[in-house]
C-alpha cells in the first residue's frame, strides 16, 4: 500500500518500515572503497572550514579590505562554509560508520538547505562578475553604485532568491507517495534521488519545478556573467597601455577561476542527471559530490593566491605568530 511521509507501510524487504525514515546508501557500487574516500572528503572538508574563515578572519580585521569585492567575497565564504556544513557531516557519518538513517523532515531539511545554499552561491558569483564589470567599465562611478547599503541589499536578494526558489520543493515532495524502497541511493538527499523513489505516484510537478528553478539560476546567472565579461573584454581591448589591459584582466583572474571551479562540476553533474541515461550511478554520484565539495574547498586557495592584499596579510598573521613563539621559546 502506498505511502506518505510520516505513515507506516509494509514493504517486501522489511516487516515494518517506518516511512518517516530513509536510508542514504552512499556511493553504490563502490562500497568497499567508503573509507578510502572518506580521506579525501574529510581533507575536503577541514580545508574548506580552514581556508573560509581564514578569508573571513583576514577581511574583517584588515579595514583596507572593506572594499565591494572583498564583502562579496565574505559572502561567498559564508555560503560555502553553510553548505559545508548541510553536507560533510553526515556524508563522512555515512563513509565511516555506513550511518546513513535520517528522518524524513531531516531530509527534507538538507536537501533545501544544500539545494538553496547552492542557488546563494551561484547569486553571488554573479554579483562578483557586477562588481568588476563597474570596476572596470565604470571606475569613476564604483564607489557610488556600490555603497555599503546596495552590497546589503544583494546580500539579502541572494538568500532570498535561493530560499524563494526552494521552498515550494519539500512540499512538493510531501505530497508524493512512497510506495517502495526508502532507501537513496546517493550520499545527501538530493532532490531528484528522492523523486525517483515516489515511482508509484505522478512526479511530473516535481520534475519540472526541478528543471526549471535549476534553469532558472544556472541559465540566467551564466548569462549574466557572459555578458558582463564580454563588456569587461570589449572595454579592456580599447586601452591603449598593454600594462593598463594586463592590470584590468588581472583584476578579473581570480573570479574567472572561481567560476570555472564552480559551473564546470555543476554543469557536468546537471546534463549527466538530465541526460546521461547511461552514465553509471557512481559516476553521478561523485560529479555531484565533486560539485559540493571542491569550490568551497578551493575557492579560499585561489583568492588567497592570486590576491596580493589577501596573499600579504595571510603572511603578515603567520609571521606575526612565528614571532610570538619564538619570543615565548627564548
Amino acid at each position: 500500500m502506498p505511502s506518505r511521509l510520516g505513515q507506516t507501510m509494509e514493504s517486501p524487504n522489511h516487516t515494518s518500515l517506518d516511512s518517516s525514515v530513509f536510508v542514504l546508501m552512499g556511493i553504490p557500487g563502490l562500497e568497499q572503497f567508503h573509507l578510502w574516500l572518506s580521506l579525501p572528503v574529510c581533507l575536503l572538508g577541514t580545508a574548506t572550514v580552514v581556508g573560509n574563515i581564514t578569508i573571513l578572519a583576514v577581511i574583517a580585521t584588515e579595514p583596507a579590505l572593506h572594499k565591494p569585492m572583498y564583502l562579496f567575497l565574505c559572502m561567498l565564504s559564508t555560503v560555502d562554509l553553510a553548505a559545508s556544513f548541510s553536507t560533510v557531516p553526515k556524508l563522512l557519518a555515512i563513509l565511516w560508520c555506513g550511518a546513513g538513517h535520517i528522518s524524513a523532515s531531516a531530509c527534507l531539511a538538507q536537501m533545501f538547505f544544500i539545494h538553496a545554499f547552492c542557488m546563494m552561491e551561484s547569486t553571488v558569483l554573479l554579483a562578483m562578475a557586477f562588481d568588476r564589470y563597474v570596476a572596470i567599465c565604470h571606475p569613476l562611478r564604483y564607489t557610488t553604485i556600490l555603497t555599503d547599503t546596495i552590497i546589503a541589499r544583494i546580500g539579502v536578494v541572494a538568500m532570498m532568491r535561493g530560499s524563494i526558489l526552494m521552498l515550494p520543493c519539500p512540499f512538493l515532495i510531501q505530497r508524493l507517495s512512497f510506495c517502495q524502497s526508502h532507501v537513496i541511493p546517493h550520499t545527501y538527499c538530493e532532490h531528484m534521488a528522492v523523486v525517483k523513489l515516489a515511482s508509484c505516484g505522478d512526479t511530473r510537478p516535481n520534475r519540472v519545478y526541478g528543471l526549471t528553478a535549476a534553469l532558472l539560476v544556472i541559465g540566467v546567472d551564466l548569462f549574466c556573467i557572459g555578458l558582463f565579461y564580454s563588456l569587461i573584454a570589449r572595454a579592456v581591448l580599447r586601452l591603449s597601455s598593454h600594462e593598463a589591459r594586463s592590470k584590468a584582466l588581472g583584476t578579473c583572474g581570480s573570479h574567472v577561476c572561481v567560476i570555472l571551479i564552480s559551473y564546470t562540476p555543476a554543469l557536468f553533474s546537471f546534463f549527466t542527471h538530465r541526460f546521461g541515461h547511461h552514465v553509471p550511478l557512481h559516476i553521478h554520484i561523485l560529479l555531484a559530490n565533486v560539485y559540493l565539495l571542491f569550490p568551497p574547498a578551493l575557492n579560499p586557495m585561489v583568492y588567497g593566491v592570486k590576491t596580493k592584499e589577501i596573499r600579504e596579510r595571510v603572511v603578515r598573521v603567520f609571521q606575526k605568530g612565528q614571532g610570538t613563539g619564538l619570543k615565548a621559546l627564548e
